[in-house]
């Protein structure tokens, strides 16, 4: 199937070159640049339907990554390979040049395929990264704001200890117990049972975390030297890129400067009031961001 082109909104299976075969599926309108939407994980599964439901009536695709949701669950696991595997999707559905949008770990396998690919991308959409300098400048920092986060509401933090020491023992149950637990802390709503609803919705359905890819591609990602000539190739890049922050994500929000400083062609957007998943919290800053910032892009290629 890979290369032909779909139409219609329905799920597809996108074969790689290595014969893998990926979950995605097509949304949205007809008119417009296609986007092509990357999750976060690594090791989980598209949670973008609703930011791919406020783009602004333009054909959305979404897909799960290799060993993760609704895709098979086989490696290799590597950001090339990711970065391969997104070009699978792109082919599938008979795309020429995309919009990519991306979210966290997702984020930076978008600008990775921008690096990569430059004529492919129109622009790319940078959402709730955590920019190109080493993780060990950052981390720190976002472990401490989790676990003061985590230890606000209300014995929490407690529970998320013990299930983390049970590891690989814990139930299936336990597992997306585990994983709700810590995908609360990425919502800023003063409301606690509000904040455990969004992750509850982001846990359903409930595919399972691989606990490998994100062990895998987080080992890489860390490995000494991992950043080099990022600064450089970023700074050689000719696509538009946004930067949608929410000002309350854990993750500081100053680890994406790295990035904005090296782009040569940037906007950045941050939503106050909003953690990780800015478009829950703020859906209308969000919608209009993007908007905003497609429109500008669109206006640009029609004047060349």
């Amino acid at each position: 199937m890979d290369g032909t082109a779909a139409t219609g909104d329905r799920d597809e299976t996108v074969l790689t070159d290595d014969g893998v075969r990926l979950w995605a599926t097509r949304t949205g309108g007809a008119a417009g640049e296609p986007v092509i939407l990357c999750h976060g994980g690594p090791g989980l599964w598209d949670t973008l339907e609703e930011p791919a439901a406020l783009l602004p009536g333009t054909p959305a695709y979404r897909w799960d990554q290799r060993g993760s949701g609704r895709s098979q669950r086989s490696g290799p696991y590597s950001t090339d390979r990711s970065v391969a595997d997104l070009d699978a999707v792109r082919r599938h559905f008979g795309l020429e040049r995309v919009t990519l949008l991306g979210h966290s770990w997702g984020a930076r396998l978008a600008l990775a395929y921008a690096l990569d690919h430059p004529a492919l991308v129109s622009a790319l959409i940078y959402v709730s990264g955590t920019g190109i300098d080493d993780d060990s400048t950052w981390h720190p920092a976002y472990r401490e704001a989790f676990r003061r986060r985590l230890g606000e509401r209300h014995g929490r933090r407690e529970r998320w200890e013990e299930l983390r020491e049970r590891g690989e023992r814990r139930t299936e149950t336990e597992d997306r117990e585990y994983a709700i637990l810590q995908w609360s802390v990425d919502f800023t709503d003063h409301d606690h049972d509000r904040a455990r609803e969004h992750a509850e919705a982001m846990a359903t359905p409930w595919f399972g975390v691989n606990y490998a890819c994100n062990a895998t591609i987080g080992a890489e990602l860390r490995r000494p030297g991992a950043t080099h000539g990022l600064r450089e190739r970023c700074a050689a890049l000719r696509v538009p890129v946004l930067i949608v922050d929410g000002a309350d994500d854990i993750r500081p929000r100053w680890s994406v400067d790295s990035l904005e400083s090296a782009l040569p062609d940037v906007t950045r957007a941050t939503l106050a009031g909003a953690g990780h998943m800015p478009w829950t919290e703020d859906p209308e800053g969000f919608r209009t961001a993007v908007g905003a910032f497609l429109g500008g892009v669109s206006r640009r290629g029609d004047s060349r």
